[in-house]
């Protein structure tokens, strides 16, 4: 995804790389126009840099059921939340990559679902006070009779439970709060306003 490094509006005074492992953190010394027409004070920024990403909601029309994925998060346990998340399938965009791409190959890694139609729901940043990624969602058309069972690559430390559940059954545990991953929260947000739609387009 492009950057606005060409913004007449900001004026980047210094940008470096102070940790560079699996992700990465960039420090940027700046400053931007304001509301009424001045400048600020230099300001001194770290950037989360971790890529982009893109996720889909498996939905099987015919069943009226959803294929989601559990797995381990960190970022869950630390914060001293349940550790083992349901999910949309998701991955990270590599370069020259498009984001279809991705979530048409994520869901045969991930949850052994091939893709058969894609819906494009949107893009959002994950956290834009410190946090340079996007996510592309989409849902995504599947057969799930078959669906369920442990996946992911073991090279890359993934262990993954796929799953398929009523959309009933999702909805509840969506209405109860206990869907904790934002872009999962999304996408079933989504599939809540189009799901009729799609029931009568992909049937």
């Amino acid at each position: 995804m492009a950057r606005s490094q060409d913004d007449d509006r900001v004026e980047v005074l210094e940008h470096s790389r102070p940790y560079q492992g699996f992700f990465s953190m960039d420090l940027y010394r700046l400053r931007h126009r304001t509301f009424a027409g001045g400048w600020t004070e230099t300001l001194s920024r770290e950037v989360f840099e971790r890529g982009h990403a893109a996720a889909v909601v498996l939905y099987d029309p015919a069943r009226d059921q959803v294929v989601l994925i559990e797995q381990f998060r960190i970022g869950a346990y630390t914060a001293g939340l349940e550790p083992w998340l349901l999910e949309a399938v998701a991955g990270i965009i590599e370069p020259g990559e498009a984001a279809e791409a991705v979530v048409i190959r994520e869901s045969m890694e991930e949850a052994g679902c091939e893709v058969t139609a894609l819906e494009p729901i949107g893009r959002y940043l994950m956290s834009p006070g410190g946090c340079s990624e996007t996510i592309a969602l989409y849902c995504g058309r599947v057969e799930a009779s078959g669906a369920g069972g442990l996946y992911g690559l073991t090279e890359e430390g993934e262990d993954i439970r796929a799953v398929a559940l009523p959309w009933s059954e999702v909805e509840t545990r969506l209405n109860a709060g206990e869907i904790l991953s934002a872009h999962t929260v999304i996408c079933l947000q989504w599939l809540t306003a189009h799901r009729e739609e799609l029931m009568e387009r992909w049937k």
